[in-house]
């Protein structure tokens, strides 16, 4: 199905991002995956490609383009050549929103320019040991002591976590005024009392580096405070729409390349004479596929377009965020399925995307969580 909403300078933004891929991540990715970070250099090339804070005023050395649709273009060129994703995307499309829009003009001076070119990495912290989809569950507190939070607790499951050079901590500055009584301060790298834990292991997406990050008495100056004090739920509630977005995107291109490469499969292998495409059971496998993926296409390319627009609501970004991550899942296991025991092997593609995607469905907000969103909007 051709997809009419890019246009030429999309379609150019994508030969630059193409060209970064193969020539920046794809040789490094391998040892990457083994050591489970990236090396800080990528992030200093992505920025002098013009890959990084690509909304971003020029004014802090941004791209200055607020079309979301070349976030996803380079979303999609990273699935299609099987990188790791979610380090990008949390500093383009999450950390990044939440610095432009409710930061002072010295705060964007100090962090963006840094942001955009690579020279900071940026993370949010916002899940906990016992605080998940549930902000308003969170224990981190920041005590306002002069001109200075202090700041304790302990987050987990952080993206970009050991590398980051600053975090967007929520924490509660009034903890008994529940989910209205949180903020959102940034803690940079080097502040007394921020400590990272163990570099987690996980099923997938081993070069992203996910750890735990400790607050003991970390004193964090009140000028490192985004937007007004206990209004970090709106401000998150705000960015969520974009974030799940984002995933979606991942989602999305995800089962592109996985479709493309398991036809490829099933055209080329045989078994008892025939290609594995040419049982109908399979052929009928990969036809209703192709159409899910159209159908997640269509939609992901109606929400972006909200967004481009201001329109995109919670109640959509909750469907089309639960909706393709739930798919992605759902091919990636059929797809691993068609592909037999080649597809098992560790070092087949069809076996990583199947690891990579089971946590699509949980970060960002669980599927359970995101149909509860939609069930309430229903007046349930």
């Amino acid at each position: 199905m051709a997809r009419s909403r890019y246009e030429a300078e999309h379609e150019q933004f994508r030969v630059t991002c193409r060209e970064f891929l193969h020539r920046e991540v794809l040789p490094h990715h391998a040892r990457w995956e083994r050591d489970g970070i990236v090396d800080r250099e990528v992030w200093r090339k992505a920025g002098q490609a013009g890959l990084l804070g690509i909304g971003v005023d020029p004014a802090y050395g941004g791209g200055g383009e607020p079309d979301y649709r070349f976030p996803v273009v380079f979303s999609q060129e990273i699935m299609w050549a099987r990188a790791t994703a979610p380090g990008f995307v949390a500093h383009n499309d999450v950390i990044a929103t939440y610095l432009t829009g409710q930061t002072t003009e010295e705060q964007r001076k100090r962090w963006l320019p840094g942001l955009c070119s690579g020279e900071l990495i940026a993370a949010i912290a916002m899940s906990e040991p016992d605080a998940g989809s549930h902000v308003a569950d969170i224990r981190t507190t920041a005590v306002r002591d002069g001109d200075s939070y202090v700041l304790n607790g302990q987050k987990t499951f952080i993206t970009n976590g050991e590398n980051a050079d600053v975090v967007v901590v929520a924490a509660k500055t009034a903890p008994e005024r529940g989910a209205q009584g949180i903020s959102l301060l940034v803690v940079e790298r080097g502040t007394a009392g921020f400590t990272r834990g163990r570099r987690m292991e996980k099923l997938g997406w081993h070069a992203s580096d996910t750890c735990e990050l400790f607050f003991d008495d970390c004193r964090v100056p009140d000028d490192n405070l985004i937007g007004k004090e206990n209004a970090g739920l709106a401000y998150m509630m705000a960015g969520l729409p974009r974030e799940r977005l984002s995933i979606a995107t991942v989602a999305v291109s995800a089962v592109e390349r996985m479709l493309a490469d398991t036809l490829e499969y099933a055209k080329s292998r045989e078994i008892f004479g025939h290609t594995v495409g040419s049982f109908q059971h399979n052929r009928f496998q990969l036809a209703t596929m192709e159409t899910e993926l159209t159908i997640a296409q269509v939609f992901l390319d109606h929400c972006v377009a909200g967004l481009n627009a201001g329109q995109l609501s919670v109640t959509d970004a909750a469907k089309v965020k639960w909706w393709t991550t739930e798919l992605q899942v759902d091919i990636a296991s059929r797809c691993l399925q068609i592909h037999g025991g080649y597809g098992y092997l560790k070092e087949s593609a069809i076996s990583r995307e199947w690891a990579n995607s089971r946590v699509q469905t949980i970060y960002g907000g669980t599927t359970e969580v995101m149909k509860e969103l939609i069930g309430r909007s229903l007046g349930l």
